[in-house]
């Protein structure tokens, strides 16, 4: 009876966003799908950002990692608050100027055309690969805690699932997208303080003792000093920093919701805006993991890591607790695909096919590729969902984690490059330089401390390390000037 009103809940959320995705992709053009008409409003992308940048890993991981990992978390959040400034200050300003619908533009307007298309392949490589583990890990939640019980296979769940996310963005893009994750990310945000202060509430603390009881068992603690270790400190806050600006301010979906507000003053407002409001989210979901703990501990729960707010949010809370998570955990569930998919549409339509570089293209036409493509990456997300299923969840995560310093790294380097310095490259070379970085640093991260008997280890701080390879390389390859 329980499963069956989880499933009513899922179906009646979906018909909620086809019924948004009505509105706002009546008359839809290529325009509307790619930009959003340039009529979005900064507040709307602001919130509905939250949700695209949390997704279903920080719903369900992060208060998992609480336990051993204390707040350490937190040095990584503070990077990445610098790190906003960065692109609103920096990237946003030379984004408006040059009127770009791709960001990737930007590359073929420095250095030509085989660096624009080389940033956009890495862009598309990378939000992929990290698109598809996010939505496997929501849909795999979902599947173990609900539909496994009414005996709906993991395959016929991420059909369904891709086919909603296909109908609610197919025509509106943008325009649909900045509607439907502000009514996901509130219904996350609701799921996070409706469990954390009735897990509080359960355990008889107030906000106060909850602080004190975690203080005094050590959880609390943020900054790590060991020189050596993974999570110290600035190699936590500078990660995080260049994190924000490889994976918002040089990330497609990201920009694609921030350029299709009319003016550089609204999306630095929201930008400034989004930043405040993600590091107390980031707060709260570190809190939710240390009063989870807590409850744990009181009731005698065994289980740890990913699994530890599913299984008390489902298994040890009141019926309408656990509904408001199901919510919340589908409207982390769709961010992780929908505004990827369309992202994905949208630089393979114009970065690679050049739909808006053919001037003689009719616009119909153009809006049959997209249609096209926007499927077919619908498929691709498909197949992914269903390989990962085969492997390790665990080792999957590691991969991908450094996927993303691998992919984004070449990103910061092709874009530091042309802003920080006046050079031209030669631009046939700069595929290669950009596959080579991040072959260095695979060779460089798992060997040579080995050789050398280092204890250093190289964390976070691997997509800087793979950005200033790829600096030097397209200064190596720069063209002399008289």
């Amino acid at each position: 009876m329980v499963v069956t009103l989880f499933l009513t809940v899922i179906v009646i959320y979906f018909l909620a966003l086809l019924l948004v995705a009505y509105f706002t992709s009546r008359e839809a053009t290529n325009e509307t799908f790619f930009i959003g008409n340039k009529s979005s409003h900064w507040a709307l992308v602001a919130f509905g950002m939250i949700g695209t940048s949390l997704s279903g890993v920080t719903f369900v991981s992060v208060p998992g990692t609480v336990e051993l990992a204390k707040f350490s978390y937190f040095q990584v959040v503070i990077g990445y608050f610098i790190g906003y400034f960065v692109v609103a200050f920096v990237l946003l300003p030379l984004y408006y100027r040059l009127k770009l619908t791709s960001i990737y533009n930007y590359l073929g307007q420095r250095f030509g055309m085989a660096s624009y298309k080389t940033g956009a392949l890495f862009f598309i490589l990378s939000r992929t690969l990290g698109a598809t583990l996010r939505l496997y890990l929501v849909i795999n939640v979902l599947q173990l805690f609900v539909l496994d019980q009414l005996h709906v296979s993991f395959e016929t769940t991420t059909f369904v699932i891709l086919i909603m996310i296909l109908l609610y963005t197919f025509k509106g893009g943008v325009k649909t997208i900045v509607w439907t994750d502000t009514l996901q990310t509130f219904f996350m945000l609701l799921a996070l303080v409706v469990c954390v202060f009735y897990i509080m509430g359960d355990l008889n603390l107030s906000f106060g003792e909850t602080i004190d009881k975690l203080n005094e068992s050590g959880h609390l603690q943020i900054f790590n000093l060991n020189i050596l270790d993974k999570k110290y400190f600035l190699k936590q806050i500078l990660g995080g920093a260049f994190i924000t600006i490889a994976m918002t301010g040089l990330d497609q979906e990201m920009m694609q919701k921030n350029i299709s507000v009319k003016t550089l003053g609204g999306a630095q407002k929201n930008m400034l805006l989004f930043s405040s409001v993600m590091v107390l989210v980031n707060f709260l979901f570190l809190l939710l993991g240390g009063v989870l703990y807590l409850f744990a501990t009181k009731h005698g729960l065994s289980v740890k890591g990913d699994d530890l707010f599913p299984t008390v949010a489902l298994n040890h809370l009141p019926t309408a607790i656990s509904l408001i998570f199901i919510i919340g955990l589908i409207s982390a569930l769709f961010p992780s695909a929908d505004g990827a998919i369309t992202a994905l549409t949208s630089s393979f339509c114009i970065d690679i096919l050049g739909v808006q570089r053919k001037e003689d293209m009719a616009e119909g036409k153009q809006m049959r590729i997209r249609k096209m493509v926007h499927l077919s990456f619908a498929v691709l997300f498909l197949v992914m969902v269903y390989y990962f299923k085969q492997l390790d969840n665990k080792s999957i995560i590691s991969i991908l984690l450094d996927v993303a310093g691998y992919t984004y790294g070449p990103l910061l380097g092709l874009f530091a490059f042309g802003i920080l310095t006046k050079h031209k490259v030669h631009d046939k070379w700069a595929p290669l330089v950009c596959i080579l970085a991040p072959i260095i640093c695979y060779f460089f991260q798992n060997n040579v401390p080995v050789y050398f008997g280092w204890t250093y280890q190289i964390g976070i701080e691997l997509l800087l390390l793979n950005g200033i390879i790829t600096f030097v390389g397209l200064w190596l390859i720069r063209k002399k000037t008289d």
